[in-house]
């Protein structure tokens, strides 16, 4: 991973410190007080290159929603890539709010500051899910040639407005664009859309929009979709 990403990272956390340790504390108490223990949901997932290291998230779950559904092991279907649909019984009401706006993954800024993974990547996976998507398709493994992050070009569709097909290839063209000239600039602008639709101020973008995003700020050219075998953009349909 490039050093200037390295630092992007420490420099935007400390930064933002005094904003994102009040709505750590806040969301932990709510959880606590909403939903009870444990408040943390911990997870093996793969981050960078075959690494894998228990990842942490808010619960947003019931307690026993493991033994209901095992996310690990649910077939891929459509658009899905695991996703359990927004309105399932398995949610809390804490943890609806939390998925809401975007909040599940903040306790994995321990993981940044760690090194463990980066702000701005690829989701990280479970191996299970990854063995099945490599089946597939041949560049699945592409996705971890960066650490995964807490947000990235994805975030910015839409996990569930969005094909499997095009999914990977926006990851595999963002892992590109920060081996080939990384910028700060691309970061700083997935975060910063990331932020605005989290509070409902920005809709989401299409596939195409965030292509453009990566070509105008990522210093690499962005290949498209045809990378990745069957691949289907759905354009403005790709909105919520």
């Amino acid at each position: 991973m490039p050093l200037k990403k390295r630092i992007f990272d420490l420099v935007v956390c400390l930064l933002a410190a005094a904003a994102w340790i009040p709505v750590l504390v806040a969301c932990a108490l709510a959880n606590w007080l909403g939903a009870g223990r444990p408040v943390f949901y911990v997870s093996e997932r793969r981050v960078f290159g075959s690494r894998s290291i228990p990842v942490l998230k808010f619960r947003t779950m019931v307690r026993n929603a493991d033994r209901i559904v095992n996310r690990e092991t649910i077939p891929i279907a459509g658009t899905r890539f695991l996703n359990l649909p927004p309105d399932s019984p398995l949610y809390t009401p804490v943890g609806r709010v939390l998925e809401r706006y975007h909040l599940t993954e903040l306790p994995q800024l321990v993981h940044v500051l760690m090194g463990q993974m980066t702000l701005v990547g690829n989701r990280p996976l479970p191996e299970k899910l990854i063995a099945r998507l490599g089946e597939k398709y041949r560049r699945a493994e592409d996705r971890f040639l960066v650490k995964a992050g807490m947000t990235g070009p994805v975030q910015l569709v839409g996990r569930d407005n969005i094909s499997d097909e095009a999914r990977l290839t926006l990851e595999v063209d963002y892992c590109r664009a920060c081996n080939g000239s990384y910028s700060p600039l691309l970061d700083f602008a997935i975060i910063f859309y990331t932020v605005l639709m989290a509070l409902r101020l920005r809709d989401c973008f299409t596939v195409e929009e965030v292509r453009r995003l990566m070509r105008r700020f990522g210093g690499y050219p962005v290949a498209g979709v045809t990378d990745l075998p069957g691949a289907v953009v759905r354009g403005d349909s790709l909105r919520h």
